[in-house]
């Protein structure tokens, strides 16, 4: 949609979530109050969410089961509402402003943390736009080694004039709503959004829908502050190392969901290192046509997107898209498309060449 958001005047689209400013939080947690946090209750209130972390808590006990959360910004809005109402004459913040609750980066893990009764390890990852992503190998590696039974893993990233306008001033927003990988695509659309998973031991008898983690990678190339190898290195070293792990190969992945931010650059520098790997024919899409792009969410969301392909057996189109830039050479989808879905990669990338890949299989 047309961005309306708090005083924001800019010509850009937004993937804002409805309803955030009328969540309220439990009175006993009042003091995390922040956009950010409402954001995360509405995601933990969804699908049965909460109940299913409260039977893990049952079964291997609350300190037992972890929370890593990736974000990018946290409850920054918080800060930026906090300073309009600065003393005029000292420059003091409210008093009523809660710096380690609200804008704090752990401030959403400690909330939900607290929200859910755990009290098992706890931490964010705050990696850019790879931040949602890496929770889930840092959850993985925090299980094997025996410190957690299950981890809570997910993103929270909400809108605020900090991620707007910084955005906006390194020229990367589109004036309309983004078209990845499209021959005319031209920026980003900055989104929101709240996604949670529940990580457990795979159990001896999986249910027919059961989604598992199969594979994971992680790199980092540190080619330049905002701008991926032009090659795509770390993507590919990270694809290559989810792979390696999942003991898989390239022709075992059904289905890739994209980074696919809609800039020029990152969107070329992923083809590449995708068409390395994979060759042209793997089915591929960018869902952030859909949700714009949600930064420190983006990789859980996208792995709830994946997740759902698994269990329904469907390749999303991607939204916007009218026609695929023929200089990239990759199958990408423009309309979903119904089949049998076992194993499919997400990417997320982010600024500094922060990159992970996650490998997500059915259990049948």
């Amino acid at each position: 949609m047309p961005c309306t958001f708090d005083t924001v005047d800019l010509p850009t689209f937004v993937g804002e979530v409805a309803g955030v400013d009328a969540v309220q939080l439990p009175t006993p947690l009042a003091a995390f109050d922040c956009r950010n946090n409402r954001l995360a209750l509405l995601g933990l209130l969804q699908d049965g969410f909460s109940e299913a972390v409260a039977a893990a808590s049952k079964k291997y006990g609350p300190q037992r089961v972890g929370v890593f959360i990736g974000t990018s910004t946290s409850g920054i809005l918080q800060t930026e509402l906090a300073y309009r109402r600065r003393d005029p004459v000292s420059g003091a913040l409210p008093a009523d402003f809660v710096y380690a609750a609200t804008h704090n980066t752990f401030s959403v893990a400690d909330f939900t943390r607290h929200y859910l009764g755990l009290s098992g390890p706890a931490f964010v990852v705050s990696s850019a736009c790879s931040s949602s992503a890496k929770v889930f190998a840092s959850a993985r590696r925090l299980m094997a080694t025996g410190l957690i039974d299950a981890a809570v893993v997910g993103g929270v990233d909400s809108l605020c004039l900090t991620t707007l306008y910084g955005f906006n001033s390194l020229g990367l927003m589109s004036t309309q709503a983004c078209r990845p990988f499209d021959i005319g695509r031209d920026g980003i659309s900055i989104g929101e959004a709240a996604a949670f998973a529940l990580l457990e031991p795979v159990p001896a008898q999986l249910a027919p829908d059961a989604v598992l983690l199969l594979g994971v990678g992680e790199s980092s190339d540190a080619h330049h502050m905002s701008s991926p190898h032009p090659e795509g290195l770390g993507a590919r070293m990270a694809m290559q190392q989810a792979l390696t792990l999942a003991g898989l190969g390239a022709a075992d992945i059904d289905y890739i969901n994209l980074h696919g931010t809609a800039t020029p650059s990152n969107d070329a520098a992923e083809a590449k290192a995708v068409s390395a790997l994979f060759g042209s024919t793997t089915p591929c899409s960018s869902t952030k046509g859909a949700t714009g792009h949600t930064l420190g969410a983006a990789g859980a969301l996208e792995a709830v997107i994946c997740a759902l392909a698994l269990q329904h057996g469907l390749l999303p189109g991607g939204l916007n898209t009218q026609q695929p830039d023929p200089a990239l050479a990759l199958n990408y989808l423009i309309n979903n498309r119904e089949q049998a879905v076992a194993r499919v990669l997400s990417n997320s990338f982010g600024f500094g060449g922060t990159n992970c890949s996650l490998i997500f299989g059915r259990a049948g």
